[in-house]
């Protein structure tokens, strides 16, 4: 029996955060997740029986191959959690081979190591601090296979989190690139810019989620 796909939705937009933030990107995103974080934007995709189409790798690609005619060059993969995908390893092959850069936007709990080749995706991993009250869920182990192409992403809402994303870079010295981003309305920017000074991170990034302020902070298909 061919293998499906839960997949929820599928656009054009620009990348809103991480590396390539401001470039047009296709996003897939698909339904179901491990965790349920206090402050998660798309819990409406986090059951695997949220909307959403069952497509095959053939229906992913076609989707694909159109956006890469269109000038699209960067794919994500989004969720939800789209490592708990079974056979997502295939979609991710099938997609780099029509040319585009692959992009998985994972939450930390999920191993990093079975996509870990010479040939392989871009990670832009979450990692949950205090206030998403699922950091017991995260896999630290998954820090060091994170390379220079890929992205620890520390999502602050609070002092607290500030302070354990401090102490996180401490204990695990990351070799990518690392950026704290603020919970849309909980945090001030402002305020994550003293942290920094304060700390020394001259090597992290503070990045705000553009597509939130181009458009509604809940629109979907963004």
């Amino acid at each position: 029996m061919e293998r499906l796909y839960s997949l929820a939705e599928n656009f054009i937009s620009i990348n809103g955060e991480g590396q390539r933030a401001g470039e047009l990107a296709l996003f897939l995103r698909f339904t179901g997740c491990n965790l349920r974080c206090d402050w998660c934007d798309t819990m409406w995709a986090n059951e695997k029986n949220a909307p959403h189409d069952d497509v095959s790798l053939a229906d992913i690609a076609r989707i694909a191959e159109n956006a890469y005619k269109k000038g699209v060059r960067n794919v994500t993969l989004t969720g939800g959690e789209p490592l708990l995908q079974e056979g997502i390893d295939r979609v991710i092959t099938r997609l780099m081979e029509i040319g585009l850069r692959v992009e998985i936007e994972t939450n930390g709990s999920v191993s990093l190591l079975p996509l870990i080749k010479d040939k392989r995706p871009v990670f832009t991993m979450d990692y949950k601090l205090p206030s998403s009250k699922m950091e017991g869920a995260m896999k630290t182990e998954n820090i060091p296979l994170l390379s220079e192409q890929d992205t620890l992403k520390l999502v602050c809402g609070s002092a607290d989190d500030l302070n354990r994303a401090y102490e996180l870079l401490t204990e695990t010295k990351p070799k990518c690139k690392v950026y704290l981003s603020p919970v849309f309305g909980r945090i001030e920017p402002a305020e994550m810019v003293e942290f920094m000074k304060e700390k020394g991170l001259g090597n992290v990034r503070l990045q705000l989620q553009l597509h939130k302020f181009i458009w509604d902070p809940q629109e979907r298909g963004v």
